[in-house]
């Protein structure tokens, strides 16, 4: 692993122990909204046993809220810090969970292995060819019948929370982050034959549905 993500993986590990805190506070009441509209927008009743991946799962919120609504699914939360794992074995309903431990960009899965992948608020921290690589990789995991979500954060339009969002971005050190951002579906349509746009409840998080 590059040397740039092993320290991220080091800083993750340790967010870990303050993340679901941390979500809380910054999230407040939007976060239970757009965990249940993520795990909605998949109509998986008519597959009697959905396998689902999702990818950068931190302390696993979305993929146990999967397991919990499909008790016959087979799901995995999937995320390069330990420490976040740690974590999400600790919350109800994630021994149905399998978690398992590695990079984004190289998935250890075959061809075709699953219904649905989704990765949340995630992507936007990954370097320009790190990203392609992982939306790479989840197009050659995803059944030909599948979809996955990515969900993202939306530049906010109140001018003052547009400020301290550019802020956080910055802090971040990457341009390269902050553009992706702000970009639409270009860099999904260049990899799925199939890319749309939608919003969360609260407008503050963007949904693309990629398929192949």
């Amino acid at each position: 692993m590059p040397e740039i993500r092993t320290g991220r993986r080091k800083y993750y590990d340790i967010f870990s122990r303050v993340y679901d805190t941390f979500i809380k506070l910054h999230a407040r009441r939007d976060e239970g909204a757009t965990r249940d509209f993520l795990v909605e927008v998949p109509d998986l009743e008519d597959i009697p046993k959905p396998v689902i991946l999702d990818i950068c799962c931190g302390t696993g919120a979305v993929i146990v809220a999967f397991a919990n609504k499909y008790e016959e699914s087979f799901t995995i939360g999937y995320d390069f810090s330990h420490g976040m794992l740690m974590k999400a074995r600790e919350k109800p309903g994630s021994q149905r969970v399998r978690f398992v431990e590695g990079d984004a960009a190289s998935l250890p899965f075959a061809d075709e292995d699953f219904d649905v992948i989704t990765c949340s608020h995630a992507l936007y921290e990954l370097k320009g060819e790190a990203r392609k690589a992982a939306l790479l990789e989840m197009k050659r995991v995803i059944k030909p019948t599948g979809m996955v979500l990515i969900m993202e954060h939306e530049v906010p339009h109140h001018p003052v929370v547009r400020l301290l969002f550019n802020l956080r971005m910055m802090a971040m050190g990457s341009a390269d982050a902050r553009e992706f951002v702000k970009n639409g579906l270009e860099i999904y349509r260049k990899i799925f034959p199939s890319a749309s746009l939608t919003h969360s409840p609260s407008g503050k998080s963007k949904l693309i549905i990629c398929r192949k």
